[in-house]
């Protein structure tokens, strides 16, 4: 992506300054970098921001260990790449686990990086007050969706917004989830005034678009379903379509396509990631990778809801598998994940671009939006435009006699988003606000002839905050969620 190659260079030159927990408050010299020379020009604001984004992309394309591995998608596999995954897979969720550790702080390096541009604005006497709103707008739609992956994980979450002291930082408490969620509407309601629209900046940085759709799938978290209705149509009236065919969304040759609203964008080999490699076998796949992480595998409570006629099966699970390394091997059946499959030299980073908001999920939560607000013919409607992609037609269109109860609809509902929004981690999120997740994860297909049964209780609809966070506050500041003391 030779776009963002400029990543490449910048952000190690600022990745020293915006680091996490004592560093962000006890700056040391990197190189000729420091806190004082630093964020003085327009040009070190716009490397600043880029180690913004940096921070998510890092993240994102192993947010799936967090937000899919406790659910019906994936189970864990025989190989032991990521500690503390077995007890994820098994809703054994600990407070040590550095799984949520390690979520926690990069979340906060985000953060402490999003609120160093934001207060550090003013400083350069040469950016232009157009640059400045921009680089705002930036800023706090990145803080907020940080901070919405953080408050969906742990609930309330202390409120960062500046700069803050280690002893300060060792006495904050955790703030509400409504401040939360408060903070992060106030972000994107920014943002949406400063940022530009799509074809305005460089493809993978935030837009109006992004801002709006945010916005319409937090104030669908919150159930304010008129005000999540105002911003998904904004989305609705801009430059955004579903594209034909749904295996085109994740592929090398068209990544900068129509339906994508926030982009994460990678190179590989110098700026990528793993994703196409953390589901496919052990052993690679024949003219995409020579090896493959394989750190899940697919369940079959997952595979056994699609439908043959429908495109998104074939573009999210190869069922067959033949081991790259064997001439004489023959194909077996063996079904795994390949919805990010690419060519990449097997398990070292891709280049291939990742979705966080694309034009399918706007429909979805737009449909969900209208039938909250008494329109369920309407509501239909948006979900079988999802549908009709899929399936080529409108033959296997809902109607509203499928909806005729609230159950039902999120019965379609959550149907259409599980297959469409397969592994974009949306499936944990989904089932904790609609309350289905101790019905849907009690018991799980994992193999055609394997059945588990989970403990799953109230308390696992947030994960435990991590004991490392605990231990660096003093006695009983920062408090652990019910069910994990």
């Amino acid at each position: 992506m030779n776009k963002y190659s400029l990543y490449i260079v910048l952000l190690v030159l600022i990745s020293g300054l915006t680091a996490c927990h004592d560093s962000v408050t006890d700056l040391k010299p990197e190189s000729e970098l420091t806190e004082a020379n630093f964020y003085q020009t327009a040009a070190d604001m716009e490397r600043a921001i880029l180690g913004v984004y940096n921070g998510y992309q890092q993240r994102y394309p192993r947010n799936w260990v967090v937000f899919e591995t406790p659910t019906d998608h994936v189970h864990k596999s025989e190989y032991d790449f990521i500690g503390g995954l077995l007890q994820v897979d098994q809703l054994s969720f600990h407070p040590s686990n550095d799984i949520f550790e390690n979520f926690w702080q990069s979340n906060y390096n985000g953060i402490f990086r999003a609120n160093k541009v934001i207060q550090s604005l003013d400083n350069p006497d040469d950016l232009p007050s157009a640059d400045r709103n921009r680089i705002e707008g930036e800023a706090r739609f990145l803080r907020a969706l940080y901070y919405f992956d953080m408050v969906r994980a742990f609930g309330g979450v202390p409120e960062i917004t500046s700069q803050v002291t280690i002893e300060d930082a060792r006495t904050t408490q955790r703030a509400s989830e409504e401040a939360i969620y408060e903070l992060i509407i106030s972000d994107l309601e920014t943002a949406l005034s400063n940022l530009p629209a799509k074809g305005e900046i460089e493809s993978g940085r935030a837009t109006t678009g992004a801002a709006a759709a945010l916005l319409g799938q937090v104030h669908i978290y919150q159930e304010n379903y008129d005000e999540a209705l105002t911003y998904l149509n904004q989305v609705e009236s801009m430059d955004y379509r579903l594209l034909d065919n749904f295996g085109d969304i994740y592929s090398l040759e068209n990544e900068d396509h129509d339906e994508g609203i926030f982009t994460l964008k990678y190179i590989q080999d110098q700026n990528g990631n793993e994703l196409p490699s953390d589901f496919i076998p052990y052993f690679g796949v024949e003219g995409y990778a020579s090896l493959g992480n394989q750190i899940v595998d697919l369940s079959w409570d997952l595979h056994q809801e699609f439908q043959e006629e429908d495109s998104r099966t074939e573009a999210t699970i190869t069922e067959m598998w033949r081991n790259p390394d064997s001439e004489d091997s023959e194909l077996t059946y063996r079904p795994y994940i390949s919805k990010f499959l690419v060519p990449h030299n097997g398990r070292t980073s891709s280049g291939l671009d990742l979705h966080v908001i694309r034009y399918a999920e706007v429909l979805l939560l737009k449909a969900e939006a209208l039938y909250y607000t008494g329109d369920t013919p309407g509501a239909v409607d948006y979900i079988n435009m999802v549908r009709e992609r899929a399936f080529g037609d409108s033959d296997h269109n809902y109607t509203v006699a499928d909806a005729t109860s609230e159950e039902e609809f999120l019965d379609i509902l959550l149907h259409e988003r599980q297959l469409e929004l397969c592994l974009e981690n949306e499936r944990w999120p989904d089932l904790v606000r609609t309350g289905r997740f101790i019905d849907e994860l009690s018991e799980i297909d994992r193999t055609q002839n394997l059945t588990v049964e989970l403990d799953v209780e109230e308390h696992h609809a947030l994960f435990p905050i991590p004991q490392h966070e605990i231990n660096e506050t003093e006695d009983g500041v920062l408090e652990q969620n019910p069910g994990y003391n």
